[in-house]
């Protein structure tokens, strides 16, 4: 199929407060652009160069998510324009986004990106780790970013059961922190987990923001033209 009928075939099954995020790292601008054309305007893409690129290349409509992690120095490349940032690891990462918003006059929503699968390889916070950050006087003087919920990446297995445990309890911490910090903000709302091979079990779990990429792109790598 194409990617035009994967993507309506996708958001067919996903339900209307659910947000298609097309994941295009290493794709080429004319996939993004048959994408663009079949009305998807939310992209994801995890390496800061390729999303610079990126944006200045297409459409300036688009809404580009940053996926990946972020390595601290290359921050000011991307909040002129990003709409979200989804792997807010560390309190170090979510300083230096504030810092550079400042000088850009922008305000960037992140999500704070949580450690749920049974992989080493994977970035993230704890629970406790998160709490501490936001009681802080530290966290509490941020006036450029804006927390607007959380992600998270479930341990690549054929275990469905597994993977629903670790998106349930992000959903969980999602819940205690829209509880105990978050209750009259209606900026935190998100909950970003569920890629091609889960995301159906990420939205039955309670997921607002699915990030797709072989189901829509298919598996090959592309490499940017320069």
């Amino acid at each position: 199929m194409s990617v035009a009928e994967n993507i309506a075939q996708i958001k067919a099954g996903l339900p209307d407060h659910v947000q298609l995020v097309a994941v295009s790292k290493t794709k080429p601008a004319e996939l993004l652009m048959e994408a663009y054309r079949h009305g998807q305007r939310a992209f994801g893409e995890n390496k800061v160069q390729e999303l610079v690129w990126k944006y200045e290349e297409l459409p300036k409509d688009i809404e580009w998510h940053f996926i990946g992690h972020m390595q601290t120095n290359k921050v000011k490349y991307i909040v002129p324009f990003v709409r979200l940032i989804h792997g807010v690891d560390s309190f170090k990462l979510l300083k230096t986004i504030d810092k550079e918003a400042k000088k850009c006059k922008r305000i960037i929503p992140c999500l704070l990106q949580f450690h749920i699968a049974e992989e080493d390889s994977k970035f993230g916070f704890s629970m406790p780790e998160v709490t501490d950050m936001l009681h802080s006087a530290e966290f509490a003087q941020l006036t450029h970013v804006k927390i607007s919920g959380v992600m998270g990446m479930a341990t690549f297995t054929d275990d469905e059961n597994q993977i629903r445990k670790e998106f349930a309890c992000l959903k969980n911490y999602f819940d205690r922190l829209k509880t105990d910090f978050f209750p009259e903000n209606a900026d935190f709302k998100e909950i970003s987990m569920g890629m091609s091979g889960d995301y159906l079990i990420a939205v039955a779990e309670g997921s607002t923001m699915v990030r797709i990429g072989s189901t829509i792109f298919g598996e090959r790598n592309y490499l940017p033209s320069t």
